[in-house]
C-alpha cells in the first residue's frame, strides 16, 4: 500500500484512521479500572495508615496483592497523602509524561522527516497497541521504568556516559525484569555504566530494607519466589517463554531453563552485533524483548518494553507513512 500522494488524500487518511480509533477505543471494553494502581494505593495506605503488612493486602473480592520488592512500594510512599481519584489521576499524568519522554528518545528528530502525516499515524498505532492502553488503564509502571532506561541508552548513544546506568539501577530496584538491561551493558563492556547501575540498584535495595525491614525481609526469602502471588502461568495474557510452556502442559522447569538460556545466548550475540555497530537502540531493543522472553510472567501491559523494537522496524523501513 503505497502513502497518499497529495496533502488532500493524506488528510482523508489521518480522519479515516482517527475516527476508525476513536470508534475502536470507544466501543471495545477494555478498561481496566486502574486495577494495578488500585493495588499500589490499597497497599501503601495499608501498610502506612492502618499498620497492615505491606505483602498481606489483598485488593477487596480478589487474591491479588502487592508483588514488586519493597523499594517501589518506598518509591511509591506518596500515594499515602492522596486518595484513590487523585492517586489515579497523578498516575496518568506521569504516564503522559514517560510516554512523551519514550517517544521523543525514541524518534529523536525523525519525526520531522514524517511531518505531520507521519505523526498522526504514528499516534493512532500508539492509540491502538493494546499493552500501551493497557499500561494507562491499569495504572501500571512500565512507561516510567521504559523511559529511565531509555535516558541511558541515550546517554550512551551520546557519549554522556557520567551519569548512564542509574535509569536502569532505579528500574531494576522496582521491578527485576529491567535487571537484564545490566546484563547488557557488561556485554557491552560498559563495566562504569554496569557499575552504577549495580550501586545503585542496591543502594535503593538497602534503603527499602532499612524503612521497611520485616517487607524486605519477606519479599527476598518468600514472595519474589511465589510466582502464584502474580498469578497463574498458563493463563493467556502471559506471554513469556514459561507462559507459552505451560500452556502446552510443559511444566518441567529445566525445561523452561533450558528454552531461557537458549533465548539469553541469542540474545548476548546479537546485542554484542549491535553494540559493536554504535546501534544502542537495537542493543536495548533486543534486550527489552529478551527480558520480556525470559521472565517468568510477562502481561500485555509489561510489552510496553516492545516499543524500542517497533522504533528500531520503522527506522530499518519495515513500516512507512
Amino acid at each position: 500500500m503505497r502513502a497518499p500522494a497529495t496533502e488532500r488524500g493524506r488528510l482523508l487518511l489521518v480522519l479515516a484512521a482517527g475516527t476508525a480509533v476513536t470508534v475502536f477505543t470507544a466501543t471495545v471494553p477494555l478498561l481496566r479500572d486502574w486495577f494495578d494502581l488500585r493495588v499500589y494505593h490499597g497497599a501503601v495506605d495499608t501498610w502506612i495508615h492502618h499498620g497492615g503488612r505491606l505483602y498481606d493486602y489483598r485488593v477487596p473480592g480478589t487474591t491479588y496483592g502487592f508483588t514488586y520488592p519493597p523499594f517501589a512500594a518506598v518509591a511509591m510512599l506518596p500515594m499515602a497523602l492522596l486518595d484513590l481519584r487523585a492517586a489515579i489521576a497523578v498516575g496518568l499524568l506521569l504516564n503522559l509524561a514517560a510516554l512523551a519522554v519514550v517517544v521523543r528518545l525514541l524518534t529523536g528528530r525523525a519525526w520531522r522527516r514524517h511531518g505531520w502525516y507521519g505523526c498522526a499515524l504514528g499516534a493512532c498505532a500508539l492509540a491502538l497497541f493494546e499493552p500501551l492502553r493497557d499500561t494507562f488503564s491499569f495504572g501500571q509502571v512500565n512507561l516510567l521504568l521504559l523511559a529511565l532506561v531509555l535516558v541511558d541508552a541515550w546517554l550512551l548513544a551520546t557519549g554522556r556516559e557520567r551519569w548512564a546506568g542509574a535509569g536502569v539501577g532505579l528500574a531494576a530496584a522496582v521491578k527485576l525484569t529491567p535487571a537484564l538491561f545490566i546484563g547488557l551493558l557488561l556485554l557491552a563492556r560498559r563495566g562504569r555504566a554496569a557499575a552504577v547501575a549495580t550501586v545503585v540498584a542496591l543502594t535503593a535495595t538497602g534503603f527499602a530494607a532499612l524503612v521497611a525491614p520485616d517487607a524486605s525481609r519477606f519479599y527476598w526469602t518468600d514472595a519474589m519466589w511465589d510466582t502464584a502471588r502474580v498469578g497463574r502461568l498458563d493463563y493467556v495474557s502471559n506471554q513469556s517463554l514459561q507462559g507459552v510452556l505451560a500452556r502446552l502442559g510443559e511444566t518441567d522447569r529445566a525445561v523452561w531453563a533450558v528454552a531461557v538460556l537458549l533465548t539469553l545466548g541469542v540474545w548476548a550475540v546479537r546485542a554484542r552485533r549491535a553494540v559493536a555497530a554504535g546501534d544502542w537502540a537495537a542493543a536495548f531493543a533486543l534486550t527489552g524483548l529478551t527480558a520480556c522472553l525470559v521472565s517468568p510472567i510477562t502481561w500485555v501491559h509489561h510489552l510496553v518494553w516492545l516499543l524500542p523494537s517497533f522504533a528500531v522496524l520503522v527506522r530499518a523501513g519495515f513500516f512507512f507513512f
